[in-house]
Formats: structure tokens, C-alpha cells, sequence
């Protein structure tokens, strides 16, 4: 038991101590060529949200889970536990609004320039923020359970459907109340899957034929036909891909949860880890396939190392 307790602990601190800053990196990279450009593309400025919503996952789940991990007991009251389980649960689902976002755009602006597809890359262009508001404003509204069932942890008899977070209780008292939560929850995430699969599936089309049409071409003209949208297709496909496999873990097993009256604390912690990984791997994706980032580095160095220059 106590190395089953070590290798929780272990597991969950890097993914705060790796995560955490790693999110931080790239928020202020793009704050930083915000206000140097005096603008930010709308799939950037996506992207960036993204991180903000895995720095809020990570610091109101996955730190409390570490804490908790190393020992420390009954650090939250109820008002508490009320905030952290609101903003987790808030943040959790702009991860994957936000990523399906991204997706959707991305696919838009690879879409053929006609007239209905060049108005529609118009106005997501033009409007993004105001999207991203309003997916917040959506998810917010989802979660008034938070605030009514949760509470701090205690020694009082509940009822079996309960769910344990750490330091804190989540009690829906009825089933229908568990079963209403839990489908708000799993459908909200299918309609937005399945949203991002559609548009990576577009987007792998247009990549494949533009693949094709590539063929038979000099290496010169192949190497200038990989235009900026064709690289960020994608890096956006292998992201939702990332998020498709870990969190259809965490629901497959969030589904299965639903149909017992008592949730295994390991299981919880499983779904926690898988859901939490996304959350640590992404800025990591994004920096390694988004060339504002690599470029922004590449000037700086240029800055500090003049003799690097070509």
C-alpha cells in the first residue's frame, strides 16, 4: 500500500510541477508577441485560452490531489470546496470547447475560398473572443451543482450517490440528480467530440489530397506547397488526436461510474490522471508546432547571440 501511495504522489506532483509551468510559458509567449505585434491570429489567441483553462484545471484539481497525495488533511471548508469543484468543472469543459474551437476553425480556414465559406472564415475570424465568451458563459451555467452538493469532507452519513474529491464531497442525495449531472456532462462532450472529429476529418481530407497534388513535383516546389495552414492542420489534428485518446478514457470510465452507487477512489484518480495529462502534454504540442512560438525564440536568440546570424 505504501508504494501504491508513493507512485500517486510522485504522479501527480510532476504533473503539477511539469504542467503548471509549462501552460505559463505559453500564455506569456503569447501575451508577449500580443503586445510587441499589436495583435494575436485568432487560432493563437484559441490556443492561448486552451493553456489558460489547463493552468486553472491543474491548480484547482490536480495541486489539491498532490497535497493531498503528501499528507495534508482537511485544507478546505465548504465555501471552499464549492469554488474549487465550480472552477475545475468550468475549466475542464472549456478544454474541450476550446479545443473542438480550434478544430472547427482550422477547418474553416482551410476550406475552399468561395463565397459561403469565405463569409463564415470572416466572421469566426472576426469573432472569436466573442465565442470563446460565450462557451464560457455556456459552462458556468452547466455547473449550479457545484454550489448546491458540494461541500467539505466529513464524517456524516451520506447517500450512496456520492462522489469523493479529495478534500471535498459532492452529494446529489437522488439518483436522478447523480444521473442528470453525469448526462449534462457526457452529452455536453459528445456534441463537442464529436464537432472536432468532423473537422479533423475534414481536415485530414484536405491534407490528403493536397498531399496528392503534391506528387510528382520537384522537392523545391513540394517544400513551398506546405503553406503555414497546411502545418497548422496539422499540429491541430495530432492535438484533438492527443485529446480524443485520453479523455475517451476519462469518460469511458466516467460512463461506467455512473452505473455504481459507490466510485472507487482509485478510479476517480485515474480519470483524474488521464484528464490532467492533456492538460500537461498540450503546451508542450503547441510549442513544438506552432512556428510564432519557434520564431519568437528563433529572433531572440538572434538578439542575445549576434554571431548566429546567417
Amino acid at each position: 500500500m505504501e508504494i501504491h501511495f508513493l507512485i500517486k504522489a510522485v504522479s501527480f506532483i510532476l504533473l503539477v510541477v511539469i504542467g503548471i509551468p509549462g501552460n505559463i510559458f505559453i500564455v506569456l509567449k503569447f501575451s508577449y508577441i500580443r503586445i510587441k505585434e499589436k495583435k494575436l491570429l485568432p487560432a493563437n489567441i484559441i490556443l492561448m485560452t486552451l493553456c489558460l483553462s489547463n493552468i486553472f484545471v491543474l491548480l484547482s484539481r490536480v495541486l489539491i490531489q498532490a497535497l493531498n497525495s503528501i499528507g495534508l488533511e482537511d485544507l478546505l471548508n465548504d465555501k471552499q470546496c464549492k469554488l474549487i469543484i465550480f472552477t475545475y468543472r468550468v475549466s475542464r469543459a472549456m478544454s474541450i470547447c476550446v479545443t473542438s474551437l480550434l478544430s472547427c476553425h482550422q477547418s474553416v480556414v482551410i476550406a475552399p475560398v468561395t463565397g459561403k465559406w469565405n463569409n463564415l472564415k470572416q466572421m469566426v475570424t472576426r469573432n472569436v473572443l466573442v465565442i470563446i465568451i460565450l462557451l464560457l458563459g455556456m459552462n458556468m451555467s452547466l455547473y449550479p451543482s457545484s454550489i448546491l452538493y458540494g461541500r467539505a469532507r466529513s464524517n456524516v452519513t451520506a447517500s450512496p450517490y456520492m462522489l469523493r474529491l479529495v478534500y471535498c464531497d459532492v452529494d446529489f442525495l437522488t439518483y436522478v440528480s447523480y444521473i442528470i449531472n453525469g448526462l449534462v456532462a457526457v452529452i455536453r462532450e459528445i456534441i463537442f467530440v464529436g464537432l472536432m472529429t468532423l473537422s479533423s476529418s475534414y481536415m485530414v481530407f484536405v491534407l490528403h489530397r493536397h498531399g496528392k497534388s503534391m506528387k510528382g513535383m520537384r522537392s523545391s516546389d513540394r517544400g513551398q506547397g506546405k503553406t503555414v495552414e497546411y502545418k497548422a492542420s496539422r499540429a491541430i489534428i495530432l492535438l484533438v488526436a492527443m485529446y480524443v485518446a485520453l479523455y475517451g478514457m476519462d469518460n469511458s470510465m466516467w460512463i461506467y461510474t455512473l452505473t455504481m452507487s459507490n466510485v472507487n477512489p482509485d478510479v476517480s484518480d485515474t480519470r483524474l490522471f488521464l484528464a490532467a495529462s492533456f492538460s500537461v502534454l498540450s503546451p508542450f504540442l503547441i510549442f513544438a508546432t506552432n512556428a510564432k512560438l519557434h520564431q519568437r525564440l528563433i529572433n531572440q536568440c538572434k538578439n542575445k547571440l549576434p554571431g548566429i546570424q546567417n
